[in-house]
């Protein structure tokens, strides 16, 4: 071994052994509570022992109306992004249970998917794509009477609509397009009021470019020091876009669509004011850990990761450091044990049974440790919960439906691109 390599690897020991001194004590004993010993016990009398997404039903549906009630009084309509939502079956009971055909997309494979799916759809594109990939799609879809074939795609740039307007010429067909705005995230969207009346000059000298309205995505607002003050800000800010839409094309305001929010600030414009004619939410339905925001309190988790537990090792032992397995178990009694599952845990976190966590010693997130008071065994199954619903969905085949106490369905989803 290499000089340097023998020092990053006692760096990386000492940085671990550190980790395990100073993090906090779990009071963790036992296995699963009720909730997840449920669960493990509807997967194993499904014959399920692989790596498996598991959608808790009763807590879907209970966040969908949890959040159709909150849109009641608002006067509001909400799209929902199916980017988040990456099953046929998910997708349609949460659009059913909203009785909503607002569906937000990110790629020309999940429009695809849309258009098979959800011909009626009213599609509203998350992101501007690339000029090939939307050439692409019209030509597939140019001679289609679905609504989805037609989506609001989205427009942040003048260079942008100038490429999209030559598609429409190219292709003899007419293109909608919202205009992304940047409010305050500065992730791109036309930055000021001067920018967004020239886009809006450039398509009016294009015969095939009809502007639907406005995309104003806000999700900084709760990372900010004052979410509220800075809210009001966005709001401001979005007036006065608007005011600028309004004024050069005029008409009746409720025929363009203004879109905003996402799942970390929807619940702020539901309470008011807003500028939006609709809000957007995803993952909020199933609400990922990323998405414990307060405002979200009502909603409850709704998908979570089984994995097998393959091999129980106690004590922990870390290769090359043999020796101190004893003493490292007496620095953190939540290091004496350790397990290995399929991995592949996507982006996400164990939660049951309590008291699990990576080992930070072992390495890449590869060894479960926990203290020997864990009731964890071969077999056994340990469940995580995704950071993120959007591709984590998609690695682990057909989302197993958790239900009345029994996996009661299998939904496929859709393909790996969308």
């Amino acid at each position: 071994m290499s000089f340097q390599r023998a020092q990053r690897r006692a760096r990386r020991i000492a940085d671990g052994v550190l980790s395990l001194a100073t993090r906090p004590r779990s009071k963790a004993a036992g296995g699963h509570d009720p909730y997840f010993a449920g669960i493990e016990a509807a997967l194993r009398r499904a014959g399920i022992a692989e790596p498996t997404l598991v959608i808790d039903r009763a807590r879907l549906r209970a966040n969908v109306e949890a959040v159709a009630k909150a849109l009641g009084p608002s006067g509001l309509a909400l799209r929902v992004v199916t980017k988040s939502l990456q099953a046929p079956a998910l997708l349609e009971a949460v659009c059913s249970g909203l009785a909503t055909e607002r569906l937000m997309s990110f790629n020309g494979v999940m429009l695809d998917e849309v258009v098979r799916a959800r011909p009626d759809a009213d599609v509203l594109l998350g992101r501007p794509l690339p000029a090939l990939q939307v050439e692409a799609f019209v030509r597939r879809h140019g001679n289609s009477p679905a609504a989805a074939a037609r989506p609001q795609w989205l427009v942040d740039s003048p260079a942008r609509l100038a490429q999209y307007a030559a598609i429409g010429l190219g292709q003899d067909e007419q293109m909608r397009v919202n205009l992304e705005i940047d409010v305050g995230l500065h992730r791109g969207g036309l930055p000021d009021l001067q920018s967004l009346a020239e886009t809006i000059e450039l398509a009016a000298s294009e015969p095939l470019i009809q502007i639907t309205g406005l995309m104003g995505y806000d999700a900084h607002v709760p990372g900010m020091a004052d979410p509220k003050a800075e809210l009001a800000r966005v709001q401001a800010r979005y007036a006065a876009f608007k005011q600028v839409l309004l004024d050069k094309l005029g008409g009746d305001p409720a025929r363009f669509t203004f879109n905003a929010a996402g799942s970390p600030t929807f619940m702020a414009h539901l309470k008011g004011p807003t500028e939006a004619s609709e809000v957007s939410v995803g993952s909020a339905f199933v609400k990922p850990l990323n998405y414990e925001y307060g405002a979200l309190h009502a909603l409850k988790p709704a998908a979570f990761i089984a994995q097998p537990v393959l091999k129980v090792m106690g004590p922990a032992i870390i290769p090359g450091i043999e020796r101190y397995a004893g003493a490292l178990g007496r620095l953190n009694a939540d290091s004496q044990r350790g397990f290995f599952v399929y991995g592949g845990y996507g982006d996400s976190d164990p939660v049951s049974p309590a008291g699990l966590s990576f080992n930070p010693l072992f390495g890449n997130r590869s060894m479960l440790m926990a203290s020997a008071k864990v009731a964890l065994e071969q077999d056994d199954t340990v469940f995580f919960r995704p950071r993120e619903s959007e591709g984590v969905f998609l690695q682990y085949g057909d989302l197993a439906v958790y239900d009345e106490g029994e996996i009661v369905e299998r939904w496929p989803t859709f393909a790996v691109a969308a």
